[in-house]
């Protein structure tokens, strides 16, 4: 073994606290993949794929500001490269949860390669149960147009959940395999998750489309996302829908204010932002987008990329505005609690780098239960139907790459 400083780069990136080197040369992204265990941090995107194991410990928090203090603190004080895991839809419910890997190791983006690979096999006639039955979600969706169409809110996001009972034990790995397979753009991840009542693992799994923020240096990037329309394997259909979403006056409100939001929110800690005039498509591999890339330069270089999150978080992609009063409709009209759904996941290091995306499209784990969940914004022009089958287009990216389909 050959021993190296912690910031020293041999291949794809693995050094442990002490400096010691395990694996040294190239490490291709599809090795990663292959590599990951449960309890294990993966994240992958289109330009880096990165595998964190080996923690010494874990840091919760409810206070994100305290939480990247104690962060920086903790990674120079053990040499550490860098923290990863997720961060709650609420901080006040649940708290943020990091692990402290002794092992990182990061290499290039798993496309186009793994989309050459085999799907894995996974188990099949898994009972479903819809929370709430689609029914009780539109007439949330109703009862939520209502208070928009008062004027109480400009928009709020509901989400609904499916419930998925296994025969034995999830099949964490294989999961994350065919969704890395079917997902060559976004974020796809598993991190560990606090044990429910303190017993048993669970893991939070998904291939999210957003980026919440990242930061390089002086950098950051923000690329929020609203505004939704299904894919379809029919070209003209595909095509269509696209076209709806572009041309859709409440589709772009519903984007407008998120960009909104995210952009007065970064405006004072950066300088030269910049916000395009319109969105683009964004397509994943079951929904098209609406998005708008925001890009900025921090005026204050210490400033550690989890303070951003935590003053972002949560934008009205994933709960409304204003705030408050569209959290007050969630917490009415949601019959589940979110805990890390709409929540992010990512990483940071002691400079204050990193990159957190948002927990969307996304299951939380446990031994033989799976638990996956979906939203919708919903605007004064929203109409019930029509956002039932864009959660429903939205379960695809998780039931696909488990063989499974749901009609509504």
């Amino acid at each position: 073994m050959s021993r190296l400083s912690p910031e020293t780069e041999v291949g794809g990136l693995t050094v442990t606290r002490d400096g010691v080197v395990h694996a040294v040369g190239d490490v291709s992204a599809g090795r990663l993949l292959d590599d990951f265990r449960r309890g294990d941090f993966f994240f992958g995107s289109a330009q880096r794929t990165l595998l964190a194991s080996d923690s010494i410990g874990v840091l919760e928090d409810h206070d994100w500001p305290r939480l990247a203090n104690r962060i920086r603190g903790t990674l120079l004080g053990d040499g550490l490269p860098l923290a990863a895991g997720v961060l709650p839809y609420d901080s006040a419910a649940v708290p943020a949860r990091l692990i402290l890997p002794t092992m990182v190791r990061s290499a290039g983006p798993l496309h186009p390669a793994a989309g050459r690979r085999q799907v894995q096999a996974i188990e099949s006639g898994v009972p479903v149960a819809a929370v709430p039955e689609p029914a009780g979600y539109a007439a949330s969706v109703a009862t939520a147009v209502r208070q928009l169409r008062a004027g109480e809110l400009r928009k709020v996001v509901l989400a609904r959940m499916l419930e998925l009972a296994f025969p034995d034990s999830v099949p964490v790995a294989a999961i994350l395999a065919n969704l890395v397979r079917d997902n060559a753009h976004g974020y796809t991840f598993a991190a560990e998750l606090p044990p429910a009542d303190r017993a048993g693992q669970r893991t939070l799994l998904g291939s999210s489309p957003e980026l919440l923020v990242s930061r390089t240096g002086r950098s950051v990037i923000s690329h929020p996302l609203a505004g939704s329309a299904p894919r379809s394997a029919d070209p003209v259909t595909d095509n269509a829908n696209a076209r709806y979403l572009v041309d859709s006056a409440k589709e772009q409100l519903e984007h407008e204010l998120v960009v909104e939001a995210v952009a007065d929110t970064l405006a004072p800690y950066c300088r030269n932002l910049v916000v395009p005039p319109r969105p683009s498509l964004t397509a994943t591999s079951a929904v098209w987008h609406l998005g708008t890339k925001i890009t900025g330069e921090l005026r204050d270089p210490e400033l550690s990329v989890l303070t951003l999150a935590a003053e972002l978080h949560p934008t009205p992609a994933i709960g409304g505005t204003p705030r408050e009063q569209a959290r007050e409709a969630i917490d009415r009209l949601e019959p589940f609690d979110r805990d890390y759904y709409a929540g992010l996941v990512g990483w940071v290091d002691a400079n204050g780098d990193g990159q957190w995306a948002i927990a969307i499209r996304c299951a939380d784990i446990a031994e033989r239960a799976m638990r996956l969940f979906a939203g919708a914004g919903i605007v004064a022009d929203s109409q019930p139907e029509r956002e039932l089958a864009e959660t429903t287009a939205k379960f695809q990216t998780l039931l696909r790459a488990m063989g499974l389909t749901l009609e509504s």
